[in-house]
């Protein structure tokens, strides 16, 4: 099939699944995505149809047009990776992809199962992402992190890889409260440290706090001290 066949394929049948209210609505949380590039596609629907088309040779030149024109076309093809069984394929097609994700949403939605299956080798990798100078490569790197190294696999080292980040980038800078709030919630004797001896930036040491304050896996005990520990 030619590029532009492929092209028409997959946004004839994302439009024939578009949510208007929805689109509505979802535009409103990703404000740096052009509203023109959002189609409307819920969730569930947009993996329901990777999963038919994964294993097609559409699929296969899909994931070769880059860049794509629109949100749920970028996020098809996340979904498309999670449907990827070989570490080392998923590896390349995510180090193709991620220079071209340009929002928090497309980001933070891909988690392909194979990557845990992969600990060690994945580990690495992250090191790469988040040393590259593209926002959501890094955002992505801190999310791995945090998906599959805060429980039997956390080693301190791995929070002093984000404790280490220095961004101007909002995106970036979220991701690594989120991670650091959720490492409260799963290693706080561990990582307390860090809140209580100011080894974050400012502000991601209030967002940290904010986001543990927030979260129902904190006891009350430990939040009433995180907020005596917020920085003025």
């Amino acid at each position: 099939m030619e590029k532009t066949e492929i092209e028409k394929m997959v946004r004839d049948r994302l439009f024939t699944l578009q949510d208007t209210g929805y689109r509505e609505f979802h535009s409103k949380l990703i404000p740096n995505v052009d509203k023109e590039a959002v189609i409307g596609v819920r969730t569930p629907a947009l993996r329901k149809f990777a999963k038919e088309v994964a294993k097609t040779p559409m699929a296969a030149e899909f994931m070769k047009i880059l860049p794509h024109r629109y949100y749920e076309e970028n996020n098809l093809h996340g979904f498309l990776i999670e449907e990827i069984r070989e570490y080392e394929r998923c590896i390349r097609s995510l180090d193709v992809f991620l220079p071209y994700v340009d929002n928090w949403a497309t980001c933070d939605l891909m988690a392909p199962k194979i990557l845990k299956k992969h600990l060690p080798e994945l580990l690495e990798q992250i090191r790469v992402w988040i040393g590259s100078a593209h926002t959501y490569t890094v955002r992505f790197g801190i999310g791995m992190l945090m998906r599959f190294y805060l429980e039997e696999a956390f080693v301190l080292e791995y929070a002093d890889m984000v404790a280490a980040i220095r961004s101007e980038e909002y995106y970036v800078n979220m991701m690594a409260a989120w991670y650091f709030a959720t490492a409260l919630a799963k290693q706080y004797e561990a990582v307390l440290p860090y809140i209580e001896e100011g080894r974050l930036p400012v502000w991601i040491h209030n967002k940290t706090i904010q986001k543990a304050v927030e979260s129902s896996r904190i006891p009350k005990a430990h939040k009433e001290y995180l907020r005596s520990l917020r920085i003025k």
